[in-house]
């Protein structure tokens, strides 16, 4: 059988510029900044899909995070990586928006971390989710004021980006919620 070829991730400066690649668990086990994206799928009702990740990855295994995150490849536009990601986790398309960028450092679980100059994007939710059992244990509807009290009351069990956003960008997560519900 052959061996899957490791994703290489674009590692990046602190203005976003493309410096290098690296292979991804390289990248994550020395903490080096590379560039990422993050999406919020919106229900009809305004509520955000999230995801339990499988107990299985590599990191942050069991947590609720957003919608869908990953890392766009060597020659990948950014959006069309997050297009193909979303599709790949969740089992839908959205037409996706821009929403603001978020930059963030963390030290994670099994020895790994994470430094990330993040592309946040917003969808609607068009079709039932089909999540791939490998990247997504569960998923839920949420509004922002009750993703906003669970993570008071439960911090350990979301992740750590996820959390980040909330903290630092919850008024534009508010905000882009109503402006994708109002756009068609």
């Amino acid at each position: 059988m052959k061996a899957r070829r490791e994703d290489r991730l674009i590692l990046v400066d602190e203005r976003n510029r493309a410096i290098g690649s690296a292979a991804k668990t390289a990248v994550h086990r020395a903490g080096l900044l590379h560039r990422a994206f993050s999406i919020f799928i919106i229900d009809p009702r305004g509520r955000i899909v999230i995801q339990r990740r499988s107990p299985q990855k590599y990191h942050s295994g069991g947590l609720w995070a957003n919608s869908c995150c990953g890392h766009p490849q060597l020659g990948e536009r950014t959006i069309t990586a997050a297009r193909r990601r979303l599709n790949e986790e969740l089992g839908i398309t959205s037409a996706l928006s821009f929403g603001f960028f978020a930059r963030y450092q963390a030290d994670l679980d099994d020895g790994m971390h994470e430094n990330e100059f993040v592309y946040v994007y917003f969808g609607r939710l068009t079709a039932n989710p089909r999540p791939d059992p490998a990247e997504v244990s569960e998923i839920a509807l949420m509004s922002c004021e009750e993703i906003a009290q669970r993570m008071k009351r439960t911090p350990d069990r979301f992740t750590y980006w996820f959390k980040h956003y909330f903290r630092r960008h919850r008024g534009d997560i508010a905000g882009l919620v109503q402006q994708t519900l109002r756009t068609t």
